[in-house]
């Protein structure tokens, strides 16, 4: 039974806030329990759960990604000039948000093949592709904003499906996908054993590299997929899309139980990441708690989420990173 205990603690400790905070929450504040306030939070919650799901790929194999705020704020710009809107004649449709998605993927790539082909640390790596994406939007119109005109892809912000908003959906779709991915697929299995014994996997005949990339094509895709989401609520084409926008992501996988050295935790323990940091932002702004206040807490919740749910494989651990 004591065997058992830490894994469970992996996965409870993330539910069991959750529940401990909307409780606490709703005691507080009589408007937390509302069925408006609850479709905020899950608003909210749409982008970082896209962002969290490929991070959390990437998380798994034992490398990290700091590149999405760049990704978002290239694929803001581009996908922005392709789709109708102020400044040119194009008006690509469909085309121009596949075309987001291929810009994040190939950002992915890239980090990918450095990292694999160069050998270099990927945090390294995808730091200098954050400032690579931030320059080539920032450069490509410093002044100008292309106004996005094309109704349809405005509706993703705008819109609902069945009662729920359509970033919701898709939110929710990339979710289902991600989990199935890691569960029932090749992929999935090989993505958990490069991070829990990558030499082994090696000594297997496993491409390690290859499915290293892979992670990092889909957390680029999904980083690019954030930025339309992104760019259909603003309305514009912006290169500040993506800010602020990666830490909380970051935060909430490894708030889920997802481990920094890889091997342990899933794309649903990041949705759970993702949806306690909501309800604490969203809860704490609801009862008046200020802005910097707000910051301390969630940090103190960070660094208590991970010591409960590292805890439990600290002896597996032969450095604290």
């Amino acid at each position: 039974m004591s065997r058992l205990l830490p894994g469970r603690i992996d996965q409870l400790a993330p539910v069991i806030m959750l529940v401990v905070l909307t409780a606490a929450f709703s005691m507080l504040n009589d408007q937390f329990m509302t069925a408006d306030n609850w479709r905020t939070i899950a608003n909210q919650a749409a982008i970082p759960m896209v962002l969290a799901v490929g991070l959390t790929f990437v998380i798994l194999t034992g490398s990290i990604d700091l590149s999405a705020e760049g990704v978002m704020a290239s694929t803001s710009i581009c996908v922005s000039l392709m789709l109708a809107n102020s400044l040119n004649s194009n008006d690509l449709g469909l085309v121009a948000v596949a075309g987001g998605i291929a810009i994040g993927a190939v950002f992915g790539l890239v980090n990918g093949l450095l990292y694999t082909r160069l050998r270099l640390p990927s945090l390294i790596v995808t730091l200098g592709t954050w400032f690579i994406g931030l320059g080539i939007a920032s450069y490509v119109f410093p002044d100008q904003q292309p106004v996005v005109r094309d109704r349809s892809f405005r509706s993703w912000a705008l819109g609902e499906w069945f009662g729920v908003s359509r970033l919701v959906t898709i939110a929710v779709l990339v979710v289902v996908a991600g989990a199935v991915l890691l569960r029932y697929t090749r992929i999935g299995r090989h993505v958990y054993g490069i991070g829990g014994a990558e030499d082994l996997m090696r000594l297997a005949g496993i491409r390690v590299d290859t499915y290293k990339t892979l992670a990092f094509v889909i957390a680029g895709a999904l980083a690019g997929l954030a930025g339309l989401m992104a760019t259909a609520q603003l309305g514009v084409g912006n290169a500040n899309a993506g800010a602020d926008r990666l830490f909380p992501a970051l935060s909430a996988v490894v708030l889920g139980g997802t481990h920094l050295a890889g091997g342990r935790g899933g794309v649903l323990q990041s949705v759970l990441g993702v949806l306690v940091l909501v309800v604490l932002g969203n809860g704490m702004i609801l009862s008046g708690v200020g802005p910097y206040v707000q910051q301390a807490v969630v940090g103190a919740v960070i660094i208590v989420a991970v010591v409960a749910t590292g805890w439990g494989a600290r002896d597996r651990l032969r450095v604290v990173k």
